[in-house]
């Protein structure tokens, strides 16, 4: 009897034994699945670094030891992906059981760009070499990029909705970095190239500081990742220190942006990367309650809401500077604005000021502007770098 009881005592201690190490086993095996990122690598045997990216929320990075993994979100749609890239060192043999995705060999060493922000970036990456072809030249004004276009250093590629195909294909290019569109359909016969086609949607973050924190891919695809990490964060640390100083305003002037374009108006939303900036500047942007990143109003909406408007600025593209009495002579009801008759218009002319080559990935340069412009006593001494007083 009593060897009998000592038995099933046994017997009930093993079973509690065999549970507490079944739940410890499980619990050690959550945590490997988790820390291994199973939820975006097929391959659970390998374990990743994730990057961490304070801003960006289009972008994930994941570095393994012979590759790293990088997934763009769908801007149009949060439960998909848009693509996913495997990038691997060019002289190295491909991993096996590779994830599913883009493979892109790093550093990549001939690129075919289709936005002059890119190649602005690219330059100050130490990278042009790497540029061998550019859609729309016409539109990039970086000195030493048009210099190496007229050597034939780099190519002319033609229109970025038309590319030049028989031209991209002779370049033997290894990626092609052209900007993703709702709705457009794809990429057309470049998909049949069979050259990774690199989607630059950073244009769709919604702080300047997001978008600006797609230089660290964009570094990775170079092999200068220290480098573009670096210069993020000092593009960071300027833009948070100009923040700072704004909080010493008592008070934020109301602010009107833009003309009108035939009949229509766009004005961009407040959740978009500029009427951010607006607001970080310490403005009181009037459409800072819209939400779309481009909403087409008529002239009526738009004086409706902001005839009052403190100060306005405007970004245009010509030969000679825009002037009060040209802006009247296009428009007569332009100057019924309350900054129009006070004279308080501020202008940037593209044609030949570097707006939209260096604002994207340094928007620290063009905070400082506007907080000139807004708040004047907190940054006296500087002149302005893109927007000056109209004529």
């Amino acid at each position: 009897m009593t060897i009998s009881k000592n038995t099933g005592k046994n017997t009930k201690t093993n079973k509690t034994l065999s549970l507490i190490s079944f739940f410890i086993g499980l619990q050690f095996t959550l945590i490997f699945l988790f820390g291994c990122h199973t939820n975006k690598v097929t391959d659970s045997s390998r374990c990743g670094d994730t990057i961490q990216l304070n801003y960006a929320r289009l972008l994930d990075i994941i570095e393994y030891d012979s590759f790293s993994i990088v997934q763009i979100h769908n801007p149009w749609d949060s439960a998909r992906l848009l693509h996913t890239y495997i990038l691997v060192e060019r002289n190295r043999e491909l991993p096996p059981n590779l994830p599913q995705g883009t493979i892109v060999k790093i550093p990549v060493e001939r690129a075919v760009i289709y936005s002059s922000v890119h190649c602005s970036l690219f330059e100050q990456l130490g990278k042009t070499n790497a540029i061998t072809g550019i859609c729309n030249p016409e539109f990039v004004m970086l000195p030493n990029i048009r210099k190496q276009l007229e050597q034939g250093k780099i190519q002319n590629m033609g229109d970025g909705q038309n590319p030049n195909l028989e031209r991209i294909i002779d370049e033997h290019p290894d990626v092609l970095m052209p900007s993703p569109f709702e709705n457009s359909g794809g990429y057309g016969r470049l998909s049949s190239l069979n050259i990774p086609i690199i989607e630059c949607a950073d244009y769709l973050e919604v702080s300047a500081l997001a978008r600006a924190e797609w230089m660290r891919f964009y570094g990775r695809l170079l092999g200068c990742s220290q480098k573009a990490d670096s210069l993020f964060f000092a593009v960071e640390t300027a833009y948070k220190e100009l923040t700072q100083k704004v909080q010493q305003a008592t008070k934020r002037p109301t602010l009107l942006c833009e003309m009108r374009t035939g009949a229509t108006w766009f004005v961009s939303g407040g959740n978009t990367a500029s009427g951010k900036m607006y607001q970080d500047a310490g403005a009181d942007y009037l459409f800072s309650d819209y939400t779309k990143n481009a909403t087409a109003l008529t002239f009526e909406s738009v004086f409706e809401k902001a005839q009052d408007a403190d100060i306005w600025l405007i970004k245009y593209n010509l030969a000679q500077d825009l002037s009060y009495e040209q802006m009247k002579q296009d428009y007569a009801p332009y100057a019924n604005f309350k900054a129009w008759k006070e004279k308080n218009i501020y202008g940037c002319n593209t044609r030949y000021i570097p707006f939209y080559e260096e604002t994207p990935f340094q928007p620290h340069l063009l905070l400082e502007d506007l907080i000139r412009i807004f708040h004047p006593e907190l940054l006296p001494q500087a002149p302005l770098r893109y927007f000056k007083k109209l004529n």
